[in-house]
């Protein structure tokens, strides 16, 4: 107020800068110069920094002060300090054009999506998240309901407890190595994570069965597993060093074996006894359950059977007859992987969770294989479990996975250029969370969109559902479930091949 003038607060002052940074971004005329790696705005060429004459292994000061003097000779850089060093780098680069492209608008969408949207908390559980909200669809249908979850936490606990088992056998298959070769320092390395692939959940519900999530709620900790998860860490590596040492000890073949017997034992029951203490005894997997609900009539019901006759139910005729053909027991792994040969059957050593159950498995395949069976199974109804890096080009508030969705290349007149098959030669990219397809939006014959349901709850993306672009999905998906019937012959025989063994390092053995 008064006679002074008013000043444009600092607020405002950057956003005009990301306003004149994102302008650059409209121009059509931007190329890339291939020759010297820059990106070439309205047809300016970037300055050409000097090139050193001599190869030094060192940085001199003198050199960056050069560089420095150079960079900030360009208005644009001067410009592109001011906003990227107050902002987020995320928020400057955004492209305007990429979220208003990316609408949740389909012609090829699922008639029944699962409800309500889960949530895994602060866990790693995405994959027992997507496989049950892919489960739940038969039963959601069989029992005319409009909202249900199958208890992860149940899945989650015996999964602990068989990956506990798991690792003690491979410790002990693994006795002749030294502890600190590379296997034997894999193995340690995450014993017990809360990450996992389709086969394990297959194994988990074939032993242990399905129960609904009302039955066996989430724990504090099944929410918040980062302390369980150390502890039992922690417990096993101790028990590691104790299993190797009885192993290679001089006793008699007989004692060795009945010492290693007592102790493994005793090693589990201390592993059951935290899982248990800090999720919650689960339902027996024998014993019958009883399930009251209401169905969407507002029709009290009650259904009393086991945790395995219960997950059976998802094969009987009729609620294969209610998913248009497809049993949800019959469904196995497609990869692109572009590294490994296509139409070949791939698996990964000592990559578990029952010991001597369903091994992990992976039809490698091309993206078209993988697209048309995603849409194949989507105009079924069904939904589509597939494993993805998600922290790439991603905005998890917007609930956008879009390769254009950041102009980082822009913004700081750079080439990024690895391939798919590159990133994962050089561990840049990796299967890192599950989620689910809904929907696919098809442009003469081509998908150009995807809709995803993800568990991270309904207060991110558009109410917990994100949108993927089909050029993100060529990039950095690497895995969709699928029925055997929406693929050729020719795929279907890649499963009768004995898989070429992958080492448990390498990137296709990372657990989603």
């Amino acid at each position: 107020m008064g006679t002074n003038q008013s000043r444009p607060s600092d607020a405002a002052v950057n956003e005009k800068l990301i306003e004149r940074l994102q302008a650059l971004h409209m121009k059509d005329d931007r190329t890339m110069n291939e020759k010297d790696g820059f990106v070439v705005v309205g047809g300016e060429a970037p300055p050409k920094y000097t090139p050193s004459a001599k190869y030094h292994q060192d940085i001199s000061a003198a050199s960056v002060s050069k560089w420095e003097k150079e960079l900030m000779e360009d208005p644009k850089n001067r410009l592109a300090l001011a906003a990227l060093s107050s902002n987020p780098a995320n928020a400057v680069l955004s492209s305007r054009s990429a979220v208003i492209a990316d609408t949740h608008n389909f012609n090829i969408k699922i008639p029944v999506e699962g409800s309500p949207i889960t949530n895994q908390a602060s866990s790693g559980r995405c994959w027992l998240f997507a496989s049950t909200n892919v489960f739940r669809i038969a039963i959601m249908k069989k029992y005319k309901l409009s909202e249900f979850q199958l208890s992860q936490s149940y899945l989650f606990y015996w999964d602990k407890i068989e990956k506990a088992n798991y690792f003690l056998e491979s410790i002990l298959d693994t006795k002749a190595e030294d502890i600190d070769s590379r296997i034997v320092q894999a193995l340690m390395a995450s014993p017990v994570g809360d990450g996992g692939q389709w086969d394990m959940v297959a194994n988990l519900v074939q032993k242990y069965g399905l129960v609904p999530q009302s039955l066996y709620p989430d724990s504090f900790n099944a929410a918040n597993s980062s302390t369980m998860d150390r502890l039992i860490t922690t417990k096993l590596r101790e028990d590691t060093v104790r299993l190797r040492s009885i192993a290679s000890s001089n006793a008699s073949p007989e004692a060795t074996k009945a010492a290693l017997a007592g102790e493994k034992e005793k090693m589990l029951r201390e592993i059951h006894l935290i899982l248990t203490l800090m999720l919650g005894p689960p339902p027996c997997s024998t014993e019958a359950f009883t399930w009251e609900y209401y169905d969407k009539d507002g029709n009290f019901c009650t259904v009393r059977t086991r945790p395995t006759a219960f997950a059976k139910e998802l094969s009987d005729n009729r609620t294969i007859r209610a998913l248009s053909g497809t049993d949800v027991h019959s469904l196995f792994s497609l990869v692109n992987d572009p590294r490994n040969p296509y139409n070949r059957l791939l698996s990964v050593k000592r990559l578990g969770n029952v010991w001597n159950g369903r091994p992990v498995t992976y039809v490698n395949v091309d993206m078209k294989t993988i697209k048309d069976a995603c849409i194949a199974m989507l105009k079924r109804g069904m939904p589509v479990f597939f494993g993805s890096d998600v922290g790439k080009y991603s905005d998890s508030s917007k609930g956008i996975m879009d390769t254009d969705l950041f102009e980082y290349e822009l913004g700081f007149n750079i080439k990024l250029g690895l391939s798919k098959a590159e990133r994962l030669q050089t561990g840049e990219s990796q299967m890192t969370h599950a989620m689910v397809l809904t929907a696919v939006h098809v442009v003469h014959g081509k998908p150009v969109r995807w809709r995803v349901e993800n568990s991270w709850s309904d207060r991110v993306g558009d109410k917990g559902y994100f949108i993927m672009s089909d050029a993100w999905m060529d990039e950095f998906v690497y895995q969709a479930v699928v029925d055997p019937s929406v693929v050729s012959s020719t795929v279907k025989k890649v499963l009768e091949q004995k898989p070429k063994m992958l080492e448990l390092w390498d990137p296709m053995g990372a657990l989603a």
